[in-house]
């Protein structure tokens, strides 16, 4: 078995307070509790939801203070005497779900995201903004030694969560999703799984730009609000029969899209919401919900089973994304450009979406913020990731 030397103190970022700022520091090294394991943090993305936990935007009682970061990959150094399906040295995820109870009825029907006593990484318990970083055993997301860390973190926060938004979707090989705010991060992803899940894919967003890059990706129509006078005539007609899509995931920002899908969606069809606009409301005329028997559904995020199928795709070489490496010391410059919106691509593409914009920090790198390699050969005015190091 392999054996770790752990250090007793760390560097992290910390918010000490809500409205921030993330304070570079160092910290104790925690133990593993009997359940736990401790995971050396190789790279840790950041999205946006982390900026709104710093903030104190969300009606959701906070941590503070507060080490930030869900989507951790790294390796595992200790363990409690409880774990047994994990080994050290063995390549691991921190997830956005940290933990729940296992007990209550809904973790006995796979639906553990729902737990009342979840524990939420980078909200109500410390994540992965720190070299070392502790997770519940059976909540670890198990990655292959042959993935790689740095490119496979975006995975366990957008991957994960629009895999799960199509699944709840119902849609089946050869059927057709709208992904509405595609151009975006989340986009970015959804229109890769649906592909990869055998769907044809219809792009919603603005600009000639992100039309060429969603087309790139995969998607089998683009809809650019912009330009449309017609959006919903203009969906519908991008189907083979003319019928609309089987199935719609919102990934956008602003509360029309959530309130104009239902006008395209076939009958029988359904409407996934997976954005987060702010204050923002569902409505659809009852007579046509019930006449065309459309459902309408929330999607959170993925359970373990939803988090291992997510990263096979992506081991499979299906889902691939960009990624730039900078400093961890260098949290609170990518919070305060997120703020400005201004870690995106051309044409405000990814900031546009919650959970959409990713910073990866990295330990293994430490490079300049000007010269900006694309990975993947992917467009750069459809997502930016960051890449940060945790030394």
């Amino acid at each position: 078995m392999a054996t770790f030397d752990i250090p007793t103190e760390q560097w992290a970022q910390v918010v000490e307070k809500s409205g921030g700022p993330a304070v570079y520091k160092k910290i104790p090294v925690q133990k593993p509790g009997p359940d736990e394991v401790l995971i050396n943090v190789k790279y840790s993305g950041v999205c946006h939801t982390d900026l709104h936990a710093m903030m104190g935007d969300w009606p959701l009682e906070t941590k503070m203070p507060l080490v930030g970061g869900h989507e951790g990959a790294g390796v595992v150094v200790a363990k409690g005497e409880l774990v047994k399906d994990v080994e050290l040295g063995d390549h691991a995820g921190i997830k956005w779900l940290n933990g729940s109870c296992l007990a209550c009825s809904f973790c006995m029907q796979a639906d553990e995201p729902l737990c009342s006593h979840a524990l939420l990484s980078g909200y109500t318990v410390d994540g992965s903004f720190q070299q070392y970083a502790i997770a519940k055993a059976a909540h670890v997301a198990h990655l292959p030694k042959d993935l790689d860390l740095e490119a496979v973190a975006p995975v366990l926060c957008a991957g994960i969560t629009v895999y799960k938004g199509l699944k709840e979707s119902g849609a089946r090989p050869g059927q057709w999703v709208a992904i509405v705010g595609a151009g975006g991060g989340l986009g970015n992803m959804a229109i890769q799984y649906a592909k990869a899940m055998g769907l044809n894919a219809i792009a919603i967003d603005g600009g000639a730009e992100k039309g060429a890059a969603c087309k790139e990706l995969g998607a089998a129509a683009y809809v650019d609000f912009l330009s449309t006078s017609d959006l919903v005539k203009e969906v519908k007609a991008a189907t083979p029969e003319g019928l609309g899509p089987h199935a719609v995931l919102l990934l956008a920002v602003s509360e029309k899209p959530f309130q104009q899908a239902t006008e395209y969606v076939r009958s029988r069809g359904t409407v996934v919401c997976i954005g987060l606009p702010a204050k923002a409301y569902l409505k659809a005329p009852v007579f046509d919900t019930v006449v065309r028997m459309i459902t309408i559904k929330g999607s959170y995020v993925g359970n373990r089973q939803d988090t291992q199928e997510a990263i096979d795709f992506y081991a499979r070489g299906m889902i691939k994304a960009p990624f730039k490496t900078v400093g961890l010391s260098q949290l609170q410059d990518i919070y305060t450009m997120m703020h400005e919106n201004k870690v995106v691509g051309r044409n405000g593409g990814a900031g546009s979406v919650i959970l959409a914009i990713f910073a990866i920090f990295g330990i293994e790198h430490d490079v300049s913020l000007l010269n900006f390699p694309l990975r993947s050969g992917m467009p750069p005015d459809l997502i930016l990731i960051w890449i940060l190091e945790l030394v």
